[in-house]
C-alpha cells in the first residue's frame, strides 16, 4: 500500500507512518461506504457511512440534503433518532406541520432555505414548518479520500416555477484518524429576483450522551424563552433532566452575536465524552435551543441559525428580520463538530 500524502493524526495510538506496515488497505481503518436502503420507509434512498479511523462514524443521507443520521464516537451513540426514523424523502410533505411526519432526528436536519420555524402563509405562498430543503435530494459530486481527508460534496437545489431558485453547495470534511468534522455550506441565489433566505441547523443529541450526568454549556450573552412553557424553565435551561411523562418542550433563544465563534458543549463525564459544536457567528448570529425531556422524545436540539426570529417566515418578514440574498449573491456557513474526552471527569 502506497501513501502519497501525510496523515495528520495518529491512528489508534500508532504513529501514522506505521500504517502501511500494519494494514493491507486503508479501508481497514478509514473509508466511505455506500448503501441503498432496501426495507421500510427508507427503501430506495442512498446512505453513506464515513469512518474516520479515529473512533468517529457518521451516516450521511444524500437524498435528504446530505443531512446526518446515526453517529457514534468510540462506539457510543450520539444522535437522537425519532420514531419515524430516517425515511425516504418521498414520504416528506411540504405543508403545514407535516414536516414532523418525516423528521427522523439524526445528528443534523437542515431547515430552510426560505423559512424555518412554524408554518405560515402569505399571498397564497405556503411556508411549511422548517422548510423544504431537508426532503430535497442532493446531486452527489464527490465522496472519496483525498489528501488525508474524507470528503463528501454535493449540491441541493430548492426551486419552483415563478419562485425562488436557491442552491446549496455542501462539503463535509474529516481528517483520517480525526475525531471531528466540518460542514461547509454555501447558498447562492440563482433566481432572477431577490430571495428571502432563512436557514437553521437542527443538531439533535440523544441518549446515552444526553443524560443526567452530562453538562450543557453555551457561550451566550443572553437567554430568552420562546413562550410560557420555556419561561417556566428558563432558570434551568442548562440542566439535563431525566425523561419524564407529559413533558412540554422548551425552546430558548441564545444571543451569541457578540462572540466571533458560537459554541455549545455537552460534556458527559460518566462516558468520558465531550461534544463541542462551534460555528461562525458572522453568518450564524443566533442559537436556538430545543430542550425536550419527554418519554421516547428525549433530545437536546442545538440549532445555529442565520436569524433570531423564531416564529417563522412571515413573522420574520413583517418584523424586518428576514435575511435577503440578491440576484447572484452567495452566503457561506461553517460548523465544526468535535468529539473528545470529558473535561469534567474526575481523576483519582
Amino acid at each position: 500500500m502506497s501513501l502519497e500524502w501525510e496523515l495528520p493524526h495518529r491512528i489508534y495510538g500508532a504513529d501514522a507512518a506505521e500504517l502501511p506496515r500494519r494494514v493491507g488497505s486503508l479501508s481497514q481503518v478509514a473509508r466511505i461506504d455506500r448503501f441503498i436502503e432496501e426495507e421500510g420507509k427508507a427503501r430506495g434512498a442512498r446512505r453513506l457511512r464515513l469512518v474516520t479511523g479515529g473512533g468517529l462514524e457518521l451516516e450521511v443521507h444524500p437524498d435528504r440534503a446530505l443531512d446526518l443520521g446515526h453517529a457514534t464516537f468510540r462506539g457510543v451513540p450520539l444522535s437522537w433518532i425519532s420514531p419515524t426514523g430516517i425515511s425516504s424523502p418521498a414520504l416528506g410533505e411540504a405543508r403545514g406541520r407535516e414536516w414532523l411526519r418525516s423528521f427522523g432526528g439524526g445528528l443534523l436536519a437542515t431547515c430552510g432555505l426560505d423559512t424555518f420555524g412554524p408554518p405560515s402563509t402569505k399571498d397564497s405562498a405556503e411556508y411549511p414548518m422548517h422548510g423544504r430543503v431537508g426532503i430535497t435530494p442532493a446531486t452527489l459530486v464527490e465522496a472519496r479520500i483525498h489528501d488525508g481527508e474524507l470528503v463528501i460534496r454535493g449540491e441541493v437545489r430548492q426551486t419552483t416555477v415563478f419562485g425562488e431558485n436557491l442552491v446549496l453547495h455542501r462539503t463535509l470534511r474529516s481528517a483520517i484518524g480525526g475525531t471531528s468534522f466540518t460542514l461547509e455550506d454555501t447558498v447562492t441565489n440563482e433566481g432572477l429576483t431577490a430571495a428571502g433566505h432563512m436557514v437553521l441547523y437542527h443538531v439533535n443529541l440523544g441518549w446515552p450522551l444526553l443524560d443526567e450526568h452530562a453538562v450543557l454549556d453555551v457561550n451566550s450573552a443572553k437567554v430568552t424563552p420562546r413562550d410560557d412553557d420555556a419561561a417556566a424553565g428558563v432558570a434551568r435551561w442548562h440542566e439535563i433532566e431525566p425523561p419524564q411523562a407529559d413533558y412540554r418542550e422548551q425552546v430558548f433563544l441564545h444571543d451569541v452575536s457578540q462572540t466571533a465563534a458560537g459554541s455549545a458543549v455537552i460534556d458527559n463525564p460518566a462516558l468520558d465524552i465531550r461534544f463541542t459544536l462551534t460555528f461562525d457567528t458572522k453568518t450564524l448570529p443566533a442559537l436556538h435551543q430545543w430542550k425536550m425531556a419527554g418519554l421516547g422524545h428525549y433530545v437536546m436540539g442545538l440549532e445555529p441559525a442565520n436569524t433570531d426570529q423564531i416564529q417563522g417566515r412571515v413573522r420574520a418578514e413583517e418584523s424586518s428580520e428576514l435575511p435577503q440574498l440578491q440576484v447572484g449573491e452567495s452566503v457561506s456557513y461553517r460548523l465544526t463538530f468535535d468529539f473528545g474526552p470529558s473535561l469534567k471527569k474526575e481523576t483519582p
